[in-house]
């Protein structure tokens, strides 16, 4: 179940790094979808990816708080729920697919990670401690 759920998370890393990282990069002019959003909205989601995309990785690699990884996928759903209502919402099947899919992989991340598998690792960051 481990191997089953880094696999999992790398891949979800992966695309949340990419698409957030074009929200964030992409002039807000090329970033015109079937909805407008506002941009100020596209930049936070893409930072959301972004953050979410670490939070999926850097806790169960650096063992330093890896109680973060299913927050972070949770929040991840969270975006991918809004991503499926507005597929939904505009009528595009393959999008609200996509969505959904990816939305069902971050949920089984966070319920993994959160009950079947859970990471161990310190509670604290061991380098971060103030000195004594």
């Amino acid at each position: 179940m481990n191997s089953a759920l880094w696999i999992v998370q790398v891949l979800l890393a992966l695309l949340f790094l990419f698409a957030g990282g074009m929200k964030l990069v992409l002039p807000l002019e090329k970033m015109t979808g079937p909805v407008p959003l506002p941009g100020g909205f596209l930049r936070f989601i893409g930072m959301a990816e972004v953050l979410g995309a670490l939070g999926l990785i850097l806790p169960g690699l650096l063992r330093i708080r890896p109680g973060l990884t299913p927050l972070a996928a949770a929040g991840l759903v969270i975006i991918m729920i809004g991503a499926t209502a507005i597929g939904l919402a505009v009528g595009d099947v393959a999008m609200t697919l996509i969505s959904l899919v990816v939305g069902l992989l971050a949920a089984f991340v966070a319920y993994g990670r959160w009950r079947l598998a859970p990471q161990r690792g310190s509670s604290h960051p061991s380098m971060l401690r103030p000195a004594s």
